[in-house]
């Protein structure tokens, strides 16, 4: 009889639901795509109607429920720190308390009345401690029979940090670091003081750190401050913070803002206001500072767990220029992270732990190949589903029979300037858009940054797009590329293929040094020369690779932007509808869903005219 394991990750931030059966992944999908709230920490109702409905299941044929921490754990853990910080965040303590006492600490009590059989029995429920939910997420569905296991993120219920050996179908945490002492939370902490948002903005802060001049005198006292007073790092890679300027314990903010200014000279940046060359500067020495915690806490993993792989998940993971750092440095031999390694991520690590774990069932491994699916895990629609949805709006396409033609004629539009919104299968499972739900540009046009980012996705200039290559044409392009399906890599750009930079570059404002086209695809190219680099193959996504293939045949090079189709503030699209509403309201030129050809020109105007006022 098959085993169904649903996994549950919710209250927090990016809840998200999974259903594994007999080990393989039938479905995942975080719920803030169906419920358009980006983050979206609720109950995920409609992701766990959906990943059911995948799976052609109903709640009468789980085997077992399984969610992604211990509330009790966790809730001890802020009864703790209160006591330990006590009479600090006393307000926040007085207004925290009753949420959980009233939603969080019955999460039991929701799951069964949820989860109610027919019969009357009760179903199997199983909670995972967070970080064996996100080791779990990695081991389980990579390549490898054993593997080192790093868990980075802000905290769980205790650690921030942990190590654990994967053999088999066993997971042994060998060591952890515990709260407050987070290098996540210390990454998190100064994404806020830049003036980005929380548990979102951290990919401004490592996308604004190569900005920074590494020569300057301030970028070093910036690192000899930091170092010297807020953390301690040790040469295993653990850390302590003076909570003397940390106010996450306590308060519903990040820093003492008091005290920072007074250490770094620099006030906290205000949300949306200018950034000057000390924020730049800033940015890079907490990025490096990071990035050598990192590095240091794999050297440590790889010593205490002997292996010659490493697999990685937590909010963390996702700074794929540390991650390019931990590879560099010829750790080990191969490196894997779970493309959804925040939250969302794991619902599906506690499916996987109690399917190995608690039912001791034997791990399937499939070398060279991981268990993912190419993270195409979400829900899809047929060409009559998106007709469907999209009648009401009486909008003018062309339909092709042929999806070959049609690719040809996208990949033509791209080459001449056009901005494409490309809608096809399976939504993807994790913050990155992999090419089914995506927004595609032509690389080499030194207008395209500029334009995606501010007339289309309504977001910062200096955000960099990641470069969708075909698999065999990646080291024509990039220096020391390796696959990277799941954007969690950068490489270096060819010399070949790069610009000279004025003299004076490394003084020039921030929209000047944007303005320069640093190479033959500045839209791809960050300002270090690097890229985050997606690669795509004929198996994983034949679409996507077709398309790119026909791009090449038009312009030589195998190579499209490839950024996430939604606009700042919203998640990435997940219906024909979703992806139909954010063409109507943004710069973009031409929609495809998939056979259908929209062309923004010929959509009817009142409805044009509706949709931008709105």
């Amino acid at each position: 009889m098959p085993v169904y394991i649903l996994g549950i990750s919710a209250f927090y931030h990016d809840s998200a639901a999974a259903l594994i059966v007999d080990g393989e992944i039938i479905a995942a999908a975080q719920e803030e795509r169906f419920t358009r709230k980006k983050h979206d920490s609720s109950f995920p109702e409609h992701a766990v109607n959906y990943v059911l409905q995948e799976g052609g299941i109903s709640t009468e044929d789980l085997t077992a429920v399984s969610f992604y921490d211990k509330p009790l754990l966790k809730f001890e853990r802020l009864l703790e720190t209160y006591h330990a910080f006590a009479p600090a965040g006393l307000l926040n303590f007085v207004s925290s308390v009753p949420v959980w006492i009233k939603d969080k600490l019955h999460i039991k009590r929701l799951l069964r009345k949820r989860f109610k059989r027919s019969d009357g029995k009760a179903i199997t429920l199983l909670f995972s401690e967070h970080h064996l939910s996100h080791a779990a997420s990695a081991f389980y569905p990579s390549a490898f029979p054993e593997a080192a296991i790093l868990t980075i993120d802000g905290v769980g219920e205790w650690a921030t940090v942990s190590i654990a050996k994967g053999s088999q179908d066993q997971i042994k945490v060998c060591e952890e670091l515990w709260f407050p002492h987070s290098i996540g939370l210390f990454y998190s902490a100064f994404t806020y003081y830049l003036g980005f948002k929380v548990n979102s903005g951290e990919y401004k802060l490592m996308g604004l750190a190569p900005y920074g001049n590494g020569e300057s005198h301030q970028t070093a006292e910036f690192k000899q401050k930091i170092l010297s007073e807020l953390v301690d790092v040790r040469e295993d890679g653990s850390i302590l913070l003076n909570m003397d300027y940390f106010e996450f314990a306590t308060k519903l903010k990040m820093t003492n803002d008091k005290k920072l200014k007074s250490l770094l000279g620099l006030a906290r940046r205000a949300p949306e206001s200018e950034i000057g060359q000390n924020h730049m500067n800033l940015a890079m020495a907490v990025q490096e500072i990071t990035e050598s915690v990192v590095i240091a806490l794999a050297r440590t993993a790889q010593r205490i767990t002997n292996s010659k792989n490493l697999v990685m998940a937590g909010g963390v993971a996702l700074n794929c220029t540390a991650n390019s750092k931990i590879l560099n440095a010829g750790i080990f031999e191969k490196i894997w992270i779970q493309p959804a390694a925040g939250d969302a991520g794991g619902a599906l690590g506690a499916a996987y732990a109690a399917f190995h774990i608690w039912f001791k069932k034997d791990r399937r491994v499939i070398q060279d190949s991981d268990g993912m699916n190419g993270s195409y895990l979400g829900p899809q629609y047929s060409n009559n589903d998106m007709l469907r949805y999209l009648r009401k709006y009486e909008p003018c396409y062309n339909y092709f029979q042929n999806f070959d033609e049609l690719s040809f004629v996208v990949a033509k539009l791209i080459a001449e300037g056009n901005v494409i919104g490309w809608f096809q299968d399976r939504m993807e499972f994790g913050p990155r858009a992999l090419g089914n739900r995506s927004i595609l540009g032509d690389p080499r046009n030194p207008e395209m940054q500029k334009r995606i980012n501010l007339k289309i996705k309504f977001r910062e200039g200096f955000r960099p797009f990641a470069p969708a290559v075909i698999l065999e044409d990646l080291h024509r392009y990039f220096i020391q590329g390796i696959p990277s399906p799941y954007m969690l890599f950068v490489s270096q750009l060819k010399t070949e293929y790069r610009k000279t930079e004025p003299e004076n570059y490394s003084q020039l404002d921030l929209q000047d040094r944007l303005n320069h086209i640093r190479s033959e695809f500045p839209a791809v190219t960050h300002i270090d020369y690097s890229s985050r680099v997606q690669t795509v193959t004929r198996e994983s996504n034949p679409k996507f690779w077709g398309l790119i293939s026909e791009f090449k045949k038009i312009t030589g090079y195998g190579m499209i932007i490839n950024t996430s189709f939604n606009i700042r503030g919203e998640p990435i699209v997940c219906t024909p509808e979703d992806a139909y509403q954010c063409f109507i309201k943004t710069g973009m030129d031409y929609l495809v869903i998939g056979n259908y050809l929209f062309d923004k020109r010929q959509q009817p105007q009142q409805l044009i005219k509706i949709q931008n006022k709105s």
